[in-house]
């Protein structure tokens, strides 16, 4: 791990970039547990492999480390994460709100981290397996809400759209409707495509033909569709937007004059309004290519100098 990290973006100690949240202690917790802090130490092979899962430890030991320096007495908290941070968010924010005191403001957020159980274009689970991999090498089904997987097969309870039904904190989700990291590994994924039709597409929206694009609606409307039931929910807010891109409020796309908006509306504008109740907050953007103001990621430019 670096030594040093940039807070950038949400963590940003600058106003023009952070207008709301600019002037909070704030901490970033590295996880190396590869389960979004719940793994369990009961799983660990005890023939001499050295491979510890031990997340939910870590997650724990960080929180009392936390509390014993000042946050037992915050007034204000947020917890948020990004990528499998934020699922990490959608898992924890619950007990993360338990911790702290009654009469805080206590609230979550997680960013591209709403991962889908979607079929890729071979109609494979590919994500069901992974995840059901990962549970079953790690016991992450102790870390998940033991309700749910009393009711289902526990791997459901990890996509956040089962977790989001039983949250009680305040919630917000900021997810691109066309999630270059779900595109690439839960549409597309290495195997998928062996006659290398999506090879550009999968990496760079602008190169994907009518059809591609077609095909990524349809992850558009699944993306929609998992979310419905969380958009009536009274106290969430959400900023779903029409990008290409994974992890927006870590960097500058959380608020800059280059930022992606909705209705004129930057994502740190949107959460502003949301977590101080300034007014509802729940963005959905028109389908893509409708949206001028996303920078859309490339990647293919990374794999062809990766090849030369």
């Amino acid at each position: 791990m670096e030594h040093q990290v940039q807070f950038a973006g949400i963590l940003s100690q600058d106003p023009s970039q952070n207008p709301d949240f600019y002037n909070w202690n704030k901490v970033k917790l590295r996880y190396c547990d590869g389960a979004s802090f719940a793994g369990h130490p009961e799983s660990e092979f005890k023939n001499g492999t050295k491979l510890f899962f031990r997340g939910q430890l870590i997650w724990e030991a960080m929180m009392n480390e936390l509390l014993s320096l000042g946050l037992s007495k915050a007034k204000e908290a947020f917890l948020t994460g990004c990528s499998a941070g934020g699922l990490a968010t959608f898992i924890h924010c619950d007990d993360f709100r338990d911790q702290l005191p009654k009469d805080a403001t206590v609230k979550c957020l997680a960013d591209a981290g709403y991962f889908l159980d979607e079929p890729d274009i071979l109609g494979n689970r590919t994500m069901l397996a992974f995840y059901r991999d990962v549970l079953q090498l790690q016991g992450v089904a102790k870390s998940l809400q033991q309700d749910c997987v009393g009711r289902m097969e526990p791997v459901k309870c990890i996509f956040p759209q089962e977790i989001i039904k039983n949250v009680k904190t305040p919630f917000f989700v900021v997810n691109p409707a066309y999630d270059s990291w779900q595109i690439e590994n839960i549409l597309v994924p290495i195997g998928s495509d062996p006659q290398g039709y999506w090879s550009s597409c999968r990496l760079s929206i602008k190169k994907c033909d009518a059809t591609q694009v077609k095909r990524l609606q349809g992850y558009r409307d699944a993306m929609l569709k998992a979310l419905s039931m969380f958009q009536r929910n009274e106290e969430g807010g959400m900023f779903i937007n029409s990008c290409f891109s994974h992890c927006q409020t870590s960097y500058s796309a959380w608020h800059s004059p280059n930022s992606p908006r909705i209705n004129n509306k930057t994502i740190a504008e949107s959460v502003g309004d949301w977590y101080f109740n300034r007014k509802e907050s729940k963005l959905i953007d028109c389908p893509y290519p409708c949206n001028p103001t996303c920078n859309n990621d490339d990647y293919t430019s990374s794999v062809l100098s990766a090849a030369v």
